[in-house]
């Protein structure tokens, strides 16, 4: 199975599936479940509009992505919620988070962006307390929904995990995640390679093979796919025995229905009676989104580069004299 395989049916998983990800009442509830909510439907924007970026124009993959995008954007009323989200929770990053999904997919909302731009300068917005990781994150969001950050990315990026280049043997299931959005902050989400400074992408050239073999032992599917999107990120990509290996592993842990499962062995996660669609939503949505982002970028990153061509030259049309 290839890697095109695996994004393919992790895709068509996502499509078939693709209601779970929408906004219920509850969106805009004091007491609503965010993590139940707006986060799923931010992750599926994200890995759609990556994957978009990455895949020519027709290719059937783009299609399925940007049908996905729009669904996706139907969902917040084409950006009318995050007016609203704001008003309700003006100092919570998660919508400008979201939203900055989207606009990385050229799905704006300009009255939002103009509220956001005003809020965001203010010290409450600038005092909010969070994790390094996160605060990179916010940073980002902030520019790519076209407003000044209002902090300082290097200063940001030397508070975090990675960003320390810590003992290789203190990492572990959160110094994981965090180093990997780390990465996924620093280019876009896979699109600018070189924004993973010199000294971080030789410390994970060096590192995160071992990482990553320790995680696919361990079943741990979410983590390893998006240590893979990790390593399609990186100027120079860690040996291709390495990720070959790797990609057979996921794609043998991949249901018939394109799912993954978030962490264990498939009949773990499935049950003892799995049927044609084996996984609780809950369980196998973001690592099976995290298995088609990666392996876009993966596909992308090892593609030969597009073929020139020459205009024929006739005889008698060489250069003017």
């Amino acid at each position: 199975m290839s890697v095109r395989d695996v994004e393919a049916a992790a895709l068509d998983w996502v499509w078939t599936h693709r209601d779970r990800f929408a906004l219920g009442d509850d969106a805009l509830a004091a007491d609503g479940q965010v993590n139940r909510t707006w986060k799923p439907l931010g992750e599926l924007t994200q890995v759609c509009a990556s994957v978009s970026r990455c895949t020519p124009p027709g290719d059937p993959l783009h299609t399925r992505v940007s049908e996905l995008l729009d669904f996706a954007w139907q969902q917040t009323h084409r950006g009318e919620l995050f007016p609203l989200m704001q008003s309700l929770e003006p100092f919570a990053t998660y919508p400008l988070e979201v939203y900055a999904a989207f606009a990385s997919a050229g799905l704006r909302h300009p009255g939002y962006e103009a509220s956001a731009a005003v809020l965001t300068r203010t010290r409450g917005w600038r005092l909010t307390e969070q994790y390094p990781t996160r605060r990179l994150g916010v940073l980002e969001a902030e520019r790519r929904s076209g407003i000044d950050p209002h902090g300082d990315v290097p200063q940001a990026l030397d508070r975090t995990w990675l960003g320390g280049l810590p003992e290789p043997w203190t990492f572990e299931r959160a110094a994981g995640y965090a180093l990997t959005h780390v990465v996924f902050h620093l280019t876009d989400w896979g699109r600018a390679p070189g924004g993973v400074p010199a000294r971080l992408a030789g410390y994970l050239l060096h590192w995160l093979p071992p990482w990553l073999d320790t995680c696919l032992d361990a079943r741990m599917w979410d983590l390893s796919c998006e240590l893979l999107a990790v390593a399609a990120s990186l100027p120079r990509p860690p040996e291709g025995a390495v990720l070959e290996d790797a990609w057979q592993r996921v794609a043998a842990a991949q249901a018939g229905s394109g799912a993954i499962p978030e962490e264990g062995a498939a009949q773990d996660a499935a049950g003892a009676d799995p049927g044609p669609d084996p996984y609780d939503f809950t369980d196998c949505y973001h690592s099976t989104l995290m298995a088609a982002f990666a392996a876009a970028l993966t596909t992308a990153a090892t593609a030969p580069p597009p073929k020139v061509r020459h205009a024929a030259q006739h005889a008698g049309q060489g250069a003017p004299g």
